[in-house]
């Protein structure tokens, strides 16, 4: 299952999503993984939460981050809860190739991982095959 958070730059997003990954932390009865480009997020989220940063592992493109994910979910059956900060970052703002990697991700979470996503633009310029998970 897959949640998208849209708006516009400096429109709360990350708030939103920082709300909802602590309320996770609490009620989960799995792991919480949190993905980002950069540790923004390190002192606002509970340190039970697995913060990754994208950038470490040198992940760019809608391919690789991907198979980041499908990995991460790969080796650990135990996750609930996926959030990913940004994706328009690591997708090199390519809005275009954004309801692919979402369907993929989709494939692959199932109904047993919940994924959460931001996307830093407005809900009426994002393409019809995005606009599904709204």
């Amino acid at each position: 299952m897959i949640k998208l958070i849209v708006g516009t730059k400096g429109s709360g997003k990350t708030k939103a999503m920082i709300d909802q990954i602590n309320d996770a932390v609490k009620t989960s009865k799995g792991n919480v993984v949190v993905v980002e480009k950069g540790m923004k997020l390190t002192y606002d989220i509970a340190s039970a939460a697995r913060l990754i940063d994208l950038e470490e592992y040198k992940i760019s493109g809608g391919e690789m981050l991907y198979g980041f994910v499908a990995g991460l979910m790969a080796s650990n059956y135990d996750i609930t809860d996926l959030y990913i900060d940004g994706i328009l970052k690591v997708l090199d703002h390519d809005i275009n190739r954004l309801g692919v990697v979402l369907d993929e991700m989709a494939a692959i979470a199932g109904d047993s991982v919940k994924v959460t996503v931001t996307v830093s633009a407005d809900e009426a310029a994002l393409p019809h095959d995005v606009k599904k998970y709204l």
